[in-house]
């Protein structure tokens, strides 16, 4: 019978749970060696967000940031905490971790058949965003797999604002971020973009008809028995009103502020419900079929699936088995999900290139 962690979180000696306690130890002193480059004050004295890539105006900040804590992580396995490091109780800015969650939300209106994948976003949601000639052959698919070239503005920020923007040379943008180039069709572009995540977020919203946070903690957060501490903090200019109600409509990151703040110890828990395909306990919050669907790599980049990270032929992170799966965000804030090894780790704070050897580490005190 597997273990399921209830408001208390059982912790075991890392021998009981098959790993080294001096592998575990020193991947954590790796960890604190090895903390995000970022600035603990994300506003400078000059006033800069440094979570922002942008040029004025595009860059200004439209949500509320906080300061974020010092290098801490978790990890789990078998369901038991056999590590633990820094203050994983603190709600922390998540950035792009919380596009996974919007994944999640997906899955949701996707088992209770509110649409396919493969239809278009149109039939669903009527809010004038996707009748365009650009927008108009939108599918779901294409807006979580990053591939839907939506064209428009949204919350003042246009969509060339992410255009040609390239996460292998920075976390939030590339030398030739926000240059012009020709839209293309939809689903012949894989792009990483935030102001299309948001659009999702939104799209989301008209699907369900009540704030996605409400939806989040009812369905999924409060059933794997996470704090109360967490927010999803919406735009001061991205409330909409749906049936009568003035609703928020909240980010897929923070990169003009808001966005997901959670903890370390939550975040851990949706990714134990993720490494245990939906089901948590003698409770199925989501289903195995859009478990898979998360873990299918997109056609245009095998490195992506829905909004989660993939580790496809080892190429982001070679330590790792190919089947892991991950959640990222800039800072890094990572959910890592190991099914090979039965492990869920969140590492909070770590300098980009330094996680491969923190995984290495992890994985070497498995026995």
């Amino acid at each position: 019978m597997q273990y399921v962690p209830g408001e208390s979180w059982e912790a075991r000696p890392p021998p009981e749970l098959g790993l080294s306690p001096h592998a575990l130890t020193a991947a954590a002193e790796f960890h604190r060696a090895h903390e995000s480059a970022w600035a603990r004050d994300f506003i400078t004295a000059s006033g800069r967000y440094i979570g922002v890539a942008d040029e004025p105006p595009d860059s200004a900040v439209l949500g509320p940031v906080r300061p974020r804590g010092g290098p801490n992580g978790i990890i789990v396995r078998q369901g038991y905490v056999a590590a633990e490091w820094g203050d994983t109780a603190r709600a922390d800015m998540t950035f792009s971790v919380a596009k996974s969650y919007l994944a999640m939300l997906a899955g949701l209106a996707v088992d209770r058949e509110r649409f396919t994948l493969d239809d278009p976003v149109r039939a669903t949601v009527h809010d004038g965003g996707f009748e365009s000639p650009q927008n108009r052959d939108i599918t779901w698919r294409h807006l979580l797999h990053q591939t839907s070239e939506w064209q428009g503005t949204l919350w003042g920020k246009p969509d060339s604002i992410d255009h040609n923007r390239d996460l292998g040379k920075s976390e939030l943008g590339a030398t030739m971020k926000g240059a012009p180039r020709p839209m293309r069709a939809p689903g012949t572009l894989w792009e990483y973009n935030d102001v299309r995540v948001n659009r999702l977020s939104l799209a989301l919203l008209q699907v369900f008809r009540e704030p996605l946070a409400d939806v989040l903690r009812r369905e999924i957060m409060d059933p794997i028995g996470a704090s109360s501490r967490w927010s999803w903090e919406p735009y001061d200019n991205s409330w909409v009103e749906i049936d009568g109600r003035r609703m928020p409509s909240v980010a897929g990151g923070s990169h003009w502020g808001g966005g997901l703040w959670m903890s370390t110890r939550d975040h851990a828990r949706l990714g134990l419900l993720v490494q245990r395909r939906g089901q948590w306990g003698r409770r199925r919050l989501v289903s195995e079929a859009w478990i898979d669907a998360l873990r299918e790599p997109c056609p245009l980049n095998p490195q992506y699936g829905l909004l989660w990270w993939l580790n496809t032929s080892r190429i982001p992170t070679p330590s790792a088995p190919a089947t892991s799966i991950f959640a990222r965000g800039a800072g890094s804030n990572i959910i890592w999900i190991d099914p090979v090894h039965d492990l869920v780790v969140v590492v909070r704070w770590i300098d980009k290139g330094s996680f491969d050897g923190f995984v290495k580490l992890v994985l070497d005190g498995v026995r």
